[in-house]
């Protein structure tokens, strides 16, 4: 039995992989079962009834009726499955809780039907067959969840991966570390950490995972023989993420609408939320166990494209865009606490969407050995009245963008009112100034004595 402190911790942390809020017992008893046997499936859980969705506590009392109904309809979870159910006091509201085991037995069955924890939702598998399949691919265990006998919480943690991960997750910071590892699952019964917390807030865990990297590549031309750049990121995959986002925004192509006085918006060639989705997608996804490869993001002059080893999953194959189902249940639980994962099986769908929304090519997918989704660069595509510069990021630097924004604030500036902003040199000012007429970006406008500099509108 937990205790109460505990509880309220679970509540804090909010609804995620291994916890499920019920404001109150379902009409239909066996909507909470199916929950008890996804968790059951995964790596255990608590499914807390008298909680809101926000996690507010409401409080409700459960007649010995209802717990009967409860207890038989665990009953029927083939192979059989014990379940604590108790009741704590939270600011003098009664909480009921059931705590899940993770099963020794998998997979677990209800009403002849399969449950599996996915990110902060349960799914659905319909046959035996194809839960089998998943964990024959996952070599029967998930690679997040094998115990790490060298992490250490208190020596091999990274202070900002834990710090981020309070921040995005909104939780409380009264909450001690250990207790958050403990409420997300990331200890063993042994008390052990998991592959998962490693990966997750380790100390450059790429020491001990070397594949567990993201390489970004940039290419000359349309084919892989001229590399122009190209870094690997390691470190905690919250910050690979990061790293990989910021590593696009230097090399795509991005365009400035400026109307009236009002602040520029930034037009990407494409849009940056499909490789976030695509980047964490390919994080969680990706089959760890397959060491001789590594997330990759590969940039050429027509196309962008994000991979990571291992196809998809046979029972994701069969409804691809609309069933999603991980090899690494903890990693994307913990994406989706920081509430970049919106919704189990709707990364494919958004990244069409978004690619849609801005006139571009949809995605292509390619599921043979690697997962790669490609997304197709066309640069014309910015081509909008009051859009100023089409020139790539990496080509413009900290000082000639800090001229681009002082005269989209301030259009007219002079060369010395420029140098004062800087806080250069008029002739390094100068040779700023040179470098965006010669790119085209700006222009100067009037008589010598009393013109300034404005953004070049481009007309297309």
């Amino acid at each position: 039995m937990t205790n109460t402190e505990t509880i309220q911790s679970l509540i804090d942390s909010g609804e995620g992989y291994n916890v499920e809020f019920k404001v109150r017992v379902p009409s239909k008893v066996r909507e909470l079962t199916e929950e008890i046997c996804a968790f059951a499936n995964a790596d255990g859980g608590y499914l807390l009834i008298g909680v809101d969705d926000n996690g507010q506590i409401i409080g409700t009392g459960l007649e010995n009726d209802k717990r009967s109904a409860i207890q038989g309809s665990i009953s029927e979870i083939s192979p059989a499955l014990h379940c604590d159910m108790y009741a704590v006091n939270i600011e003098d509201k009664t909480v009921w809780v059931i705590d899940v085991p993770s099963g020794k037995d998998k997979p677990y069955i209800f009403s002849g039907s399969i449950f599996v924890r996915e990110g902060a939702n349960s799914q659905k598998l319909r046959t035996v067959e194809e839960m089998r399949s998943f964990f024959q691919e996952c070599n029967k265990i998930f690679f997040d969840a094998i115990p790490c006998s060298w992490f250490n919480i208190y020596t091999d943690a990274d202070e900002q991966a834990i710090k981020d991960f309070r921040t995005e997750a909104r939780l409380s910071p009264s909450t001690a570390d250990k207790q958050i590892f403990e409420n997300l699952e990331l200890f063993t019964d042994k008390g052990i950490a998991k592959n998962g917390a490693a990966m997750f807030f380790g100390k450059q865990p790429e020491r001990k995972f070397p594949h567990a990297v993201t390489r970004c590549v940039l290419f000359k031309g349309t084919t892989k023989v001229y590399i122009i750049d190209d870094k690997t990121f390691g470190g905690p995959l919250y910050q690979q993420y990061l790293q990989a986002m910021a590593w696009l925004e230097s090399k795509l192509q991005v365009a400035y609408k400026i109307e009236g006085a009002g602040p520029r918006e930034e037009i990407w060639e494409i849009p940056l939320t499909v490789f976030k989705e695509a980047i964490i997608n390919a994080l969680s996804h990706r089959d760890y166990y397959e060491q001789g490869a590594t997330t990759t993001i590969e940039m050429f002059d027509n196309r962008v494209e994000v991979s990571n080893p291992g196809g998809l999953l046979p029972i994701v194959a069969k409804d691809f865009g609309h069933k999603s189902m991980t090899r690494n249940p903890l990693i994307f639980g913990l994406f989706t606490r920081m509430h970049l994962v919106e919704r189990v099986a709707s990364g494919i769908p958004r990244m069409q969407e978004a690619m849609k929304e801005a006139n571009l090519p949809e995605p292509e997918f390619h599921t043979d050995g690697m997962f790669t989704v490609v997304f197709k660069r066309q640069n014309t595509n910015s081509a909008n009245h009051g859009i100023v510069n089409d020139t790539v990021n990496d080509t413009v630097n900290e000082n000639e963008q800090a001229i681009i924004n002082l005269l989209a604030a301030t259009p007219g500036s002079n060369a010395s009112e420029i140098s004062k902003h800087l806080n250069k040199s008029l002739r390094t000012t100068m040779r700023y100034i040179k470098t965006l007429q010669d790119k085209d970006l700006i222009e100067f406008r009037g008589a010598p004595k009393n013109g300034g500099y404005f953004l070049k509108i481009k007309q297309k």
